[in-house]
């Protein structure tokens, strides 16, 4: 009987053994074979674009060779850049890259990863507009913005300051038609996206004055959420910076 018993237990054990070893040997799989959704917004060149069905731009670029470079997958979900931060905070999103400044405002819900580019905001007006000169020749003008950005947080902010009437929008398009066409005296938006946008694009507006302020961009995640995640995006980051890819990857872009 005892001896029966032995042999019982024995074989229970094995199972349990085997059992146990199945189920870490799922978990581990499935760890590694997760995909990241990341938020772009694509109406923001160079860094977020699409040409025809592809993805384009710095920020694409970027977070696919830090991918690559730190082993882990990544799928694009692109929406409004005011629709990303939500989409983190309700967990359609586990990383963000789109051009998005590094702001104390958004540091209480997200984290940031070490700065990956210095841009900065500047004032933009039609091309045979010669009296705005800076931001002092505002008063009583209207400004268009984009929803959501460090550009539309500076224009409300400073509103009764200027005296401006501000006019936001969900798209870089529609922002730059409206000065084009003369509803709005004048646009503020990150430097280098306006001034590629008007290279590539001939808008007809022209960056007048000095940058307005020195945003950083950061790549970002649920505050408390992929920890883990963001190490390996500072570390991939730092090691593309090292190998001089990083440079390739802006050069590709901005020069």
């Amino acid at each position: 009987m005892k001896k029966r018993f032995s042999v019982l237990f024995l074989l229970m054990s094995c199972l349990f053994v085997l059992s146990a070893c199945s189920i870490g040997s799922n978990d581990d799989s499935s760890s590694e074979d997760k995909t990241y959704k990341v938020g772009i917004d694509v109406t923001y060149p160079p860094f977020e674009y699409k040409d025809g069905d592809t993805y384009k731009g710095i920020d694409i670029d970027l977070i696919k060779a830090i991918a690559k470079d730190q082993n882990f997958k990544i799928k694009f979900e692109a929406m409004d850049f005011s629709g990303i931060i939500p989409a983190l905070q309700a967990n359609q999103l586990d990383v963000a890259i789109a051009g998005m400044s590094i702001t104390p405002e958004r540091k209480k819900v997200v984290t940031f990863s070490d700065p990956y580019f210095e841009a900065g905001l500047i004032l933009v007006v039609k091309e045979d507009n010669n009296k705005i000169k800076s931001v002092d020749d505002l008063k009583g003008e209207r400004v268009a913005v984009k929803k959501g950005t460090t550009g539309a947080k500076y224009a409300t902010d400073n509103a009764d300051k200027l005296g401006i009437k501000v006019t936001q929008f969900n798209d870089s398009p529609a922002m730059f038609q409206e000065v084009k066409n003369g509803n709005a005296a004048a646009l503020i938006e990150d430097y280098p996206v306006i001034s590629y946008a008007n290279k590539q694009q001939n808008l007809g507006l022209k960056l007048v004055g000095d940058r307005l302020n020195g945003d950083n961009y950061g790549i970002a995640v649920l505050k408390g959420e992929n920890d883990d995640l963001m190490k390996k995006i500072n570390k991939g980051l730092a090691n593309l910076k090292e190998s001089g890819e990083y440079d390739k990857i802006v050069d590709r872009y901005l020069k």
